[in-house]
């Protein structure tokens, strides 16, 4: 697996991917930037209800709508989600050794 850790770009620059860790429910206004840019299907809209249950996004119930990490496996570190987040409610990491 080390050969997932680090990288170098076509330019011949060292790159080490940083994969999505979480987003900050509270920070986040659902705005759906990061879902939209991400193409691997690591992200996903839900609905909060006014208790903090969790509904689905587009349910009556549903007072805030924000952004959550559904597939984090699918997660390849290009950090576009958080390039386009207003908010920077996105955290990254590398994978550990």
């Amino acid at each position: 697996m080390a050969e997932f850790l680090t990288g170098t770009t076509r330019g011949g620059q060292s790159w080490t991917p940083k994969f999505v860790q979480s987003i900050d429910r509270k920070q986040c206004i659902g705005c759906g930037r990061c879902f939209k840019v991400c193409g691997r299907g690591v992200l996903d809209m839900i609905g909060l209800t006014e208790d903090g249950d969790i509904v689905d996004a587009f349910d009556d119930e549903a007072e805030k709508k924000i952004m959550t990490v559904k597939e984090a496996a699918n997660c390849i570190g290009c950090e576009s989600c958080s390039k386009v987040c207003s908010k920077s409610c996105i955290t990254h990491a590398p994978v550990a050794a």
